[in-house]
C-alpha cells in the first residue's frame, strides 16, 4: 500500500487508511486501533503522498523524508519518540534533513513526521519509493 491511500484527518489522532468513497465523503480505517470512521467533506484531510516539508532549497515530498529516516534507522523505528522534547526532535530532524527550513518547519511538524513514520513501520508500510507506488497503482 502506498502513501496515496494513507490519510491524516484533522482533529483525529494517528493515521487512517482509505477504505471507500461515499456520496458524502469517505470511510477510513484507523491504523492505530482498526476502527472505521465516516469522514465528511467538511473535515480537513491530508493525503500523505501530497504533503511536503520545507527545505532551504525546495519543498521535499514526505515520502523522501521517510526514505531518509528509513536509511538512517536501517528500516527500524526512530531513535527518538514523538513525545521527546523540542530540542531532541529538532536535532534528530537536522540529522535526517540538514537543510530543512527551521523558520517554516515547527516542532509540531517534526513530531507528526516521527509519529507517522513509526506508525507506518509498525504496520509494515515501508515502501516509500515513488516508482513502487506508481507501479502498484497500475495493477
Amino acid at each position: 500500500m502506498g502513501l496515496d491511500k494513507i490519510l491524516s484527518i484533522s482533529g483525529k489522532p494517528g493515521l487512517y487508511k482509505l477504505i471507500t468513497q461515499t456520496r458524502s465523503g469517505f470511510v477510513a480505517e484507523s491504523l492505530m486501533d482498526g476502527k472505521k470512521v465516516s469522514v465528511g467533506l467538511r473535515n480537513n484531510v491530508s493525503v500523505l503522498s501530497e504533503i511536503a516539508i520545507y527545505t532551504l532549497d525546495e519543498e521535499l515530498p514526505l515520502r523522501e523524508v521517510f526514505l531518509r529516516i528509513q536509511v538512517k534507522e536501517k528500516g527500524q523505528k526512530t531513535a527518538v519518540d514523538h513525545k521527546d522534547d523540542k530540542i531532541k526532535l529538532e536535532e534528530y530532524f537536522f540529522e535526517v534533513l540538514p537543510n530543512y527550513d527551521e523558520d517554516r518547519v515547527y516542532a509540531s511538524d517534526i513530531k507528526k513526521v516521527v509519529q507517522w513514520y513509526n506508525i507506518l513501520v509498525d504496520h509494515g508500510i515501508t515502501n516509500f519509493s515513488e516508482k513502487e507506488n506508481a507501479a502498484s497503482e497500475e495493477e
